[in-house]
């Protein structure tokens, strides 16, 4: 009782103004993506705070305001995604300098793969390189240089082409356990207990629906890869490296250790160490390329500080994220629209519940311009009510609130951000980049079909261990 009687956070106007940082970030993320064509995560984290400067000005108490945002931002679940980020930072970063993708170029050229077995090899090989990188933004920038114009001298269809490319970015960011939607998704999600959901084990639960989606896409684009394409022969060896194979390697470990132990920390360490031993041993880098130090300029330099310096940005989109939250919650407003969800005839049910958060999930992120881990961030905690008051596992929450952002809401056209980087770097419409990205459309299919028919639906059962059944949630702790 003392909880529902605490003093809320009030606004002139009500507390729909709360609203007021999420509206201006929206009109940020549509200035930035459609009229700037800016795809960094600082000029959004800056968007982030200049909507919590500008929020500010509505509460009846500017210093009350900061408080509430200060106190989302120290969450448990905000701490822990920092932490995590500037971790994988190194590792991506490590993979980058590998030139993973030069290898599965020089495969696909050594088999003799054209037309639309080039375009599936093209989103298999993505796939690999987005779940070892986690960066699906890194990805294709990475990709669209090597395989697009490979791609298009072996006959692949240039809508295809590009949307096998945006697949299998999203494909990554959707699996990976160094992504940062998995990380966030993991995150939010929260046992009764208080604790949030293991990375290691949403990965582990949430492969069955990223196969399932991603073997169908595979044999789509295969299928109609080749449409449209010219073969015109010639020489693609200069985009080729077949030594940077052996890096799968050290992924594969990563992956393995970070999905059995539930441990992301273990798994980037050995993944790591690995890593680097493998990268300086067939030299795919130098010693300089990880740590070298420029005494004129003061400066030290090398991937690893990359890494963590390229995450400085996300970082700062996730602080004033987890600061409006903050302020919704101390609001009333995320309360406010889980009653409403709750209370709502579709609700009455388990799966009616999903399929509500289906919709929400899927307008957050066209709000925030396909920024998967922004709306993962803001309709996280609204799912986390939701599911808890379910006793649904934290694990099917995390996976469909990953899932159903990184699919069909993240590709429509001039609302996001993969479809605009897509086009951008082809020259393609964003009409013809969303309409090839199959991956999207195959992972939605996907996970209507688990809300639909309760495919991967467990509860949360004693000591947080999946059970099949939905427990008596009256005897069980309360949050």
């Amino acid at each position: 009782m003392a909880e529902e009687k605490k003093e809320r956070l009030e606004f002139r106007g009500g507390m729909f103004m709360s609203l007021i940082p999420v509206a201006i970030f929206f009109v940020f993320c549509i200035f930035l993506f459609v009229i700037c064509k800016a795809f960094n995560m600082e000029s959004l984290a800056m968007g982030g705070f200049v909507a919590l400067l500008i929020g500010g000005a509505f509460c009846k108490s500017y210093t009350k305001f900061w408080d509430a945002a200060i106190k989302g931002i120290s969450s448990i679940s905000s701490v822990s995604v920092i932490v995590i980020f500037f971790v994988i930072g190194m590792f991506s970063s490590l993979m980058k300098e590998s030139g993973l993708s030069g290898g599965f170029v020089w495969l696909a050229n050594a088999v003799g793969i054209q037309g639309g077995l080039f375009v599936a090899f093209v989103f298999f090989a993505t796939c690999v390189i987005s779940t070892a990188t986690g960066s699906s933004i890194g990805t294709m920038f990475t990709a669209f240089p090597i395989f697009y114009p490979a791609g298009l001298v072996l006959g692949g269809s240039p809508m295809f082409l590009a949307g096998a490319i945006v697949s299998g970015a999203v494909f990554g960011d959707n699996l990976a356990p160094i992504s940062d939607t998995t990380i966030a998704s993991a995150s939010t999600q929260q046992y009764r207990d208080g604790h949030p959901a293991d990375v290691g084990g949403c990965v582990k639960s949430r492969v069955k629906y990223s196969a399932v989606g991603g073997v169908i896409a595979l044999v789509l684009f295969a299928i109609l890869g080749g449409m449209g394409g010219t073969y015109q022969g010639g020489s693609i060896d200069a985009l080729s490296n077949p030594a940077s194979l052996v890096m799968l390697i050290p992924v594969i470990i990563m992956l393995v250790v970070a999905t059995t132990s539930r441990n992301i920390f273990l798994g980037i360490f050995v993944g790591l160490v690995l890593g680097l031993a493998t990268g300086l041993g067939f030299g795919l880098f130098p010693f300089s390329a990880v740590f070298n130090n420029d005494p004129a300029n003061n400066v030290a330099g090398g991937f690893l500080i990359t890494g963590i310096s390229g995450m400085l940005g996300t970082v700062g989109l996730v602080i004033a994220v987890f600061g409006i939250m903050g302020v919704l919650s101390e609001a009333g407003m995320l309360e406010w629209l889980v009653d409403k969800i709750l209370d709502s005839r579709m609700a009455r049910t388990d799966r009616g519940a999903e399929f509500a958060c289906l919709i929400g999930i899927s307008i957050t992120t066209l709000i925030f311009g396909g920024v998967t881990s922004a709306s993962i961030l803001t309709f996280g905690p609204v799912l986390n009510k939701i599911g808890m008051a379910k006793g649904i596992h934290p694990y099917r929450r995390a996976n469909m609130l990953d899932a159903i952002a990184n699919s069909l809401p993240a590709i429509v056209p001039f609302l996001s951000v993969f479809v605009f980087i897509g086009a951008a770097l082809t020259g393609l419409s964003p009409v013809t980049v969303a309409g090839g990205t199959l991956y999207a459309f195959t992972l939605f299919g996907t996970m209507v079909f688990a809300l639909a028919t309760g495919w991967g639906r467990d509860y949360e059962g004693k000591d947080g261990e999946p059970v099949k059944e939905k427990p008596d949630l009256s005897t069980q702790p309360a949050s």
